[in-house]
């Protein structure tokens, strides 16, 4: 990437972190308890480099295939990758052990793979969970589906408490909170029921586990104001930050 491209990522940063810093103050809260993922599927390895430099620590991926091909790239960076696309049953054990966050689990048997995947050995043999691996576990975002559109992916509604219940039982696997992709709408403020709805699950299945669940996924470059009002722990940042992805084929 040219130095232009390199000093345009890093104005965009900027920019998006005011708006993050007025949105936090509207809503009472501290800028420093928002994250921001910066979205950096179809994007070069040169792009997650430049945001790094810039001061961004959270990258997500969409695809198991693509981010094979980058992260020899940027393994020297000491930084959190999460995969934010669906996960297939037949990628599970390797996006186990490419990534250190799992956002978009969307069922059991997802669930069921991804701990099957680090509890056993390249062989498919089960190896013994020593005690220091069990404060390493994989961290995991149950992706919940709150719209009716066909081509959304996540875990309904209903399916949550079985989900919840069955990450509790493993030992590799840490649910840390819940995502949502909620419609593309042409203003902000038509979303913000969903952004409402997802921190009252959230809210309810902490109660119903006994313990908190701190990480509210949701709210992208277009919305990702109010899904901070709404509560959004982390807001995942690709277009606003990097600019238009080319269009694929």
């Amino acid at each position: 990437m040219t130095a232009t491209e390199n000093s345009a990522i890093a104005a965009n940063l900027e920019r998006i972190r005011e708006r993050v810093r007025l949105a936090a103050g509207r809503a009472g809260r501290r800028t420093e308890d928002v994250t921001i993922v910066a979205v950096s599927k179809t994007f070069p390895f040169e792009a997650i480099r430049a945001a790094y430099d810039a001061g961004l620590r959270h990258f997500g991926e969409n695809r198991v295939q693509e981010w094979e091909s980058k992260q020899p790239r940027v393994a020297d960076l000491d930084a959190t990758w999460h995969l934010i696309g669906h996960l297939q049953g037949n990628k599970a054990r390797r996006a186990a052990g490419l990534f250190n966050r799992v956002d978009s689990v969307d069922s059991l048997p997802i669930v069921q793979k991804l701990d099957s995947a680090l509890a056993t050995d390249p062989t498919g043999e089960r190896r013994e969970v020593k005690a220091e691996e069990r404060s390493k576990q994989l961290q995991i975002l149950i992706e919940v589906r709150l719209s009716d559109e066909a081509t959304k992916s996540g875990a309904a509604e209903s399916d949550l408490p079985a989900i919840t219940e069955g990450v509790a039982k493993l030992v590799h696997l840490r649910l840390l909170g819940l995502m949502t992709i909620p419609p593309f709408l042409d203003h902000p403020e038509k979303v913000r029921p969903y952004f409402s709805k997802l921190r009252e699950l959230r809210d309810d299945l902490a109660r119903r586990l006994g313990r908190p669940l701190p990480v509210l996924s949701m709210g992208m470059s277009h919305d990702f104001d109010v899904a901070i009002e709404e509560g959004a722990t982390e807001i995942r940042v690709g277009t606003a930050l990097f600019g238009e992805r080319a269009a694929q084929a």
